[in-house]
C-alpha cells in the first residue's frame, strides 16, 4: 500500500504521548506545560490532555507546587521491557567482566537508536570517571563514540546513508569529527579494519576500542567496547591487549545473537 494509505492508521495521539515523553531528558529534567507547548508548537490547551492521560497512567509526576511535570520510574518499564525481550545483555555478562579485568578498564554493550548508542549492559571498573560512569539506558551521541562509529560503520550502505542525513555533527572535544565528509571516511576505514576508536572526540582524558556483534546473518546488532582514562594505557598495551580482547569479547558475543 502507498505510504499515504497507510498514514491513515496512525493515532496522532499515541504519537503526541511518547513525543512529550522524549522531551524529558537529563538537560530538561522537569517541564512546565507552556515549555512543553512551546516544543510542540502548539497552544497550552492542546498538551494539557495528553499529561492528564500520562499522569493518570503512572508515567508522568506534577509536583503541586511548580506545576512542574517529570517522569516517573515508570517510564523505565518501557525500557526493560525492551531489554527483557534480548538475550544478549544477560549473556554477556561474563564476557564483558572478563573483558573488564583483562583490560582494567571498563566494558560495555551498546545498540544504535537514531544518532544515539543506548547502553545495554557493562562491567563497570571501581575507578570513578564521569564517561565510565554510564549507566544501562544511558544515550551517547554515535558520531562521537566508539561503539556509535562502528554501528553506524556496518550498516548497510542505504541505512547509513539515510542516517547521516539525520545526524547533527555537535563538538564535543576537538578531536570530534564535525565535517560529513571526514566522518564518512573515518567509517570507511572502521568497517574496513574491523573496529572504531575514539580516542578523546567525546571527553578529553578518554580512550575507547569498539568492535561489531552480528547476528547469525552477519548482520550487525550491537557493538562491544571498553573505555579507559589515556593515562592508564599506552599504545603497546592498546595493540597487544586491549584490541585482542575486545575482538575476541564481539566474537564470543556474536555467537549468541538470537
Amino acid at each position: 500500500m502507498p505510504k499515504t494509505e497507510k498514514d491513515r492508521y496512525l493515532s496522532n495521539s499515541l504519537i503526541r504521548g511518547l513525543e512529550i515523553l522524549k522531551m524529558f531528558d537529563a538537560s530538561h529534567s522537569t517541564l512546565s506545560l507552556a515549555e512543553i507547548a512551546s516544543k510542540m508548537g502548539v497552544s497550552r490547551t492542546v498538551p494539557f490532555r495528553f499529561l492528564y492521560t500520562l499522569q493518570h497512567l503512572g508515567y508522568l509526576f506534577q509536583d503541586e507546587t511548580t506545576k512542574r511535570y517529570q517522569l516517573t520510574p515508570k517510564v523505565m518499564e518501557l525500557g526493560f521491557a525492551f531489554l527483557n525481550t534480548m538475550h544478549l545483555p544477560e549473556l554477556a555478562r561474563p564476557y564483558l567482566e572478563k573483558l573488564r579485568d583483562q583490560t582494567g578498564a571498563s566494558a560495555h554493550i551498546g545498540i544504535l537508536d537514531g544518532a544515539e548508542v543506548v547502553y545495554i549492559a557493562r562491567a563497570a571498573t571501581s575507578t570513578s570517571f564521569s564517561t565510565l560512569n554510564v549507566m544501562i539506558g544511558s544515550r551517547l551521541p554515535a558520531h562521537a563514540t566508539s561503539m556509535g562509529k562502528v554501528l553506524l560503520a556496518f550498516l548497510p550502505e542505504d541505512k547509513r546513508a539515510a542516517m547521516l542525513e539525520k545526524i547533527e555533527l555537535q563538538s564535543f572535544t576537538n578531536q570530534t569529527k564535525t565535517m560529513m565528509k571526514d566522518l564518512s571516511k573515518q567509517l570507511d576505514e572502521i568497517r574496513k579494519i574491523g573496529y572504531a576508536v575514539s580516542n578523546e572526540e567525546f571527553e578529553i582524558g578518554i580512550y575507547s576500542v569498539a568492535f561489531p556483534i552480528f547476528d547469525r546473518d552477519g548482520v550487525i546488532m550491537a557493538a562491544v567496547n571498553i573505555a579507559s582514562p589515556t593515562s592508564m594505557i599506552n599504545e603497546d598495551m592498546i595493540d597487544s591487549q586491549i584490541i585482542p580482547a575486545v575482538r575476541e569479547a564481539a566474537i564470543a558475543l556474536s555467537g549468541y545473537s538470537k
